[in-house]
């Protein structure tokens, strides 16, 4: 393939006409054109914003062959992230039973201070959501996501709805307000461990 044919696919990949190209590189459409018949070739001050543009490095643009030690990185990274993610989403996970498993022995079994009990318990809770955050942000796949799963959508509808109708059931039998609330943590949670079972089936299905 010549020098020629691959500015034209390129091109053609990145969905830009002659004129966009020509207007992004500061030439003229005719100069694209007599580029990617090969009846000129790029000046040599060109070739850097061309890769820009593009994507590619001047090897590739040059040779037509891909970077694959740079593919190869990129995946092996992308792959440690995925792990990475999972890994603190699952500490979350576990951090919120040991919240919810404190806060239903504290005072009953071990005879704590309601307020102090309840202080641990918030504290927490607020270390597994900040865990699963700073995972879910920083070690997010970098490719677009796909739409979300059409059967995890349908599963938090119907567990939404269900935890509703119990917390409403729950609360106004025991009237315990304060602490019927809870049941949104074990909702949440709930959803978490769906949504870690599905992120795993994809990264398994994708190796």
């Amino acid at each position: 393939m010549t020098l020629g044919e691959r500015l034209l696919e390129l091109r053609k990949a990145k969905h830009l006409s002659q004129e966009e190209v020509a207007d992004k590189l500061n030439v003229s459409r005719q100069t694209i054109s007599k580029w990617e018949t090969d009846s000129s070739t790029p000046d040599f001050d060109k070739i850097i914003p061309i890769c820009e543009l593009f994507g590619i490095s001047t090897n590739e643009l040059v040779s037509g062959k891909k970077d694959e030690s740079k593919e190869n990185n990129s995946l092996a990274t992308e792959e440690e992230n995925g792990k990475k993610r999972i890994k603190g989403i699952a500490i979350g996970i576990f951090l919120y039973f040991l919240a919810i498993s404190w806060i239903m022995t504290s005072v009953a079994a071990f005879n704590f201070d309601p307020v102090i009990s309840a202080a641990i318990f918030m504290l927490i809770c607020g270390i597994a959501t900040c865990i699963i955050i700073y995972s879910s942000i920083v070690y997010k796949k970098k490719k677009i996501e796909k739409e979300k799963n059409p059967l995890i959508k349908k599963i938090d509808d119907v567990v939404s709805i269900g935890t509703l109708a119990v917390y409403l059931l729950v609360s106004f039998l025991t009237m315990a307000w304060h602490i019927t609330w809870i049941i949104w943590i074990i909702y949440a949670l709930a959803m978490e461990i769906i949504k870690l079972v599905f992120m795993l089936k994809e990264d398994k299905n994708e190796e």
